[in-house]
């Protein structure tokens, strides 16, 4: 007999695409019991399973979690019904994983959060029936390739709570560097060095959402190519630093 965790690991797994057989090896389980779970109406507890779509608990830490969600999420429908949240977080950031898994409960206190470690990443990951009411952006094939536009709803929470979102987004695809240069000072040169916020992502839209956002709480901008956006100014950095800072 396998405990409920075991079996929500191994159902997890096929999930992310894994095969059947990938996941019999990884995880030492018979394909037949793993086929089994699946099958099977109600092997794992439902959550939800009746309970209306109300909203966000929490609209800031909404605003975090979209932001998350727009960088490095994904939805994933269960077979039995429901979706799983995914939000992907590098193990170099271990305040970002508990920051990431804090907002979703917040968001959604009744739904529980547990993390799937992946090789240099986990998978902070949550089963409900409301993630894509939530998030009305999931839909098929990648986020550069389709349209993402922000309900009118969603534009309120980010308009009342503009830094979480910016947090979300920059803790996602974006980080804060040093950068250096050298200027020549009484005919000696000299290295300067300084802090630089970047944010990365193919999306136009995605990157649409941060720079209107960055508009409105008067902080600068540039982009540095077509996928990357640079905040450099003094000023603005230190705007960004009061209320994002670096991730940890």
């Amino acid at each position: 007999m396998y405990d409920l965790a075991t079996r929500r690991h191994a159902v997890d797994l096929l999930e992310t695409g894994r095969s059947l057989n990938s996941v019999s090896k990884a995880t030492g389980i018979s394909r037949s019991a793993i086929r089994a779970w699946c099958a099977r109406i109600d092997p794992l507890p439902r959550l939800n399973q009746a309970a209306p779509c109300t909203g966000p608990a929490d609209p800031a830490a909404y605003a975090y979690l979209l932001g998350l969600y727009l960088g490095d999420g994904c939805i994933s429908r269960h077979p039995r019904g429901g979706h799983h949240l995914r939000i992907a977080c590098a193990d170099a950031w271990p305040g970002l994983i508990e920051e990431c898994r804090t907002a979703i409960l917040a968001v959604r206190p009744t739904d529980k959060v547990y993390v799937l470690q992946r090789q240099g990443c986990v998978a902070v990951t949550s089963y409900g029936r409301h993630w894509t009411c939530l998030f009305p952006q999931h839909g098929p094939g990648k986020k550069h390739e389709r349209l993402i536009a922000l309900e009118g709803w969603q534009q309120e929470i980010v308009d009342a709570h503009p830094w979480e979102f910016l947090r979300g987004l920059i803790h996602s695809d974006g980080c804060r560097t040093t950068n250096w240069t050298t200027r020549l000072v009484g005919g000696v040169r000299k290295r300067y060095e300084y802090p630089r916020y970047f944010f990365t992502n193919k999306s136009g839209d995605i990157t649409g959402l941060l720079t209107a956002t960055l508009d409105r709480l008067g902080v600068e901008w540039k982009r540095a190519n077509a996928c990357n956006v640079s905040i450099a100014r003094k000023e603005s950095v230190a705007l960004m630093d009061l209320h994002i800072g670096p991730k940890h």
